[in-house]
């Protein structure tokens, strides 16, 4: 059995006790959460969050590319997201390898060059990471200065959040 067909099997006892009066509920606390992809941060359980309290928004590295620019801003725009939550982690993959090492690899094996991604966004100080995420928003003209933005760093050995000062 593939993890799809456990996947499909779950879902389907999912639905025998789904409640249909989520699926047209705004978020509750207009917030919007930038994050790492890494099951190791376990979002709803660490930070008191129940279905329908946040929009998640997840990639490697808990990067803001344009693509979360996009979903931050309808997040805003259309959903009414008024806060915006970036958080890295310790121990994150993303500190392991320079992008060019990464393309590299890739390129060995698969034996043929992309132009996309451009860039993997690889990092080496976590701190500078958060804040550099939070200039990214901060700096778009589209997203209003009122918005309240916080960084933080959550330690996969504590579960404990540490918001990043701003410099």
């Amino acid at each position: 059995m593939s993890v799809l067909d456990e996947v499909l099997r779950s879902n389907a006892l999912f639905v025998e006790t789904y409640d249909t009066g989520r699926a047209m509920a705004p978020v509750k606390r207009k917030l919007a959460i930038v994050a790492c992809m890494d099951y190791r941060i376990p979002l709803e359980q660490a930070f008191g969050l129940k279905p329908g309290d946040a929009y998640i928004i997840r990639n490697a590295g808990g990067i803001v590319t344009e693509d979360v620019i996009r979903s931050l801003l309808v997040a805003h725009y259309r959903l009414g997201a008024e806060e915006f939550l970036i958080i890295n982690h310790t121990e994150c993959g993303m500190q392991t390898f320079r992008d060019e090492e990464l393309r590299d690899d890739i390129r060995k094996r698969t034996g043929t060059d992309s132009i996309a991604p451009e860039q993997f966004h690889a990092f080496l100080n976590l701190e500078d990471h958060v804040r550099q995420q939070i200039q990214r928003i901060r700096s778009h003209p589209w997203i209003p200065k009122h918005i309240l933005l916080t960084g933080c760093i959550y330690d996969v050995h504590t579960g404990k959040l540490t918001p990043v000062p701003a410099l």
